[in-house]
């Protein structure tokens, strides 16, 4: 191993080099220890890298996250609602479905509510920020949420569907965008509507106070 490999960086390679072997001993010390066989690195370091399945499943989230990014890199040309259908579908080809699969049964168990939680906040994150998004107000985070509710009913679509390529994920995907876009338009129609109306504080105001 080479000593000046940072912790974090050793970790996303034992968790990529896992996934062959996920799929038959889970995200499991087995699967760690068969890993660390196959990159050369000693077991005990393996272990200080990845010393729980928590541990695994975020080094394996932002291993994913990198290589969307490094995909999306090239897509800044594309409209924002074509970046983003990009970046969920390329978040779903860096996976595995049995990989998957094994993972998302571990994050639906209730002790780990939050680590499923802070999985799929960093996922919205990091395919927001491939796709350029650079919000900091309260956009951000609505944008993460919205997004993060999209891709987790992906996700459960994709571990279940069986057509060529993946046609009816990328058709749910397109389905729940188009959703977003008309829910967008119609909140910003409804916000400059509002913008017309008069200040019911300043009406109710009135009829505390009328003018003499």
């Amino acid at each position: 191993m080479n000593e000046d490999i940072p912790l974090s960086e050793l970790a996303r390679r034992l968790a990529r080099a896992m996934l062959p072997h996920v799929p038959f001993d889970g995200w499991s010390p087995a699967a760690l220890a068969t890993a660390a066989h196959d990159t050369g690195i000693d077991p005990d370091i393996a272990a200080m890298a990845l010393p729980d399945v928590e541990a695994m499943l975020s080094a394996w989230t932002q291993d994913v996250n990198a290589r969307m990014a490094e995909t999306m890199a090239a897509s800044h040309n594309m409209k924002v609602r074509d970046r983003i259908r990009m970046a969920l579908v390329t978040r779903l080809e860096q996976g595995d479905r049995e990989v998957t699969r094994r993972a998302l049964n571990i994050l639906a168990q209730p002790q780990h509510a939050a680590l499923s939680a802070r999985l799929l906040w960093q996922a919205a994150d990091a395919m927001w920020r491939a796709a350029g998004d650079t919000a900091t107000d309260y956009n951000h985070y609505t944008k993460r949420l919205i997004l993060s509710g999209i891709y987790s009913a992906t996700l459960l679509h994709w571990t279940q569907d069986d057509s060529a390529d993946f046609a009816a994920t990328r058709a749910f995907i397109d389905r729940r965008i188009d959703g977003v876009m008309r829910f967008e338009k119609a909140k910003a129609k409804l916000t400059g509507m509002a913008g017309k109306l008069p200040d019911p504080a300043r009406f109710l105001g009135r009829l505390r106070y009328p003018a003499v």
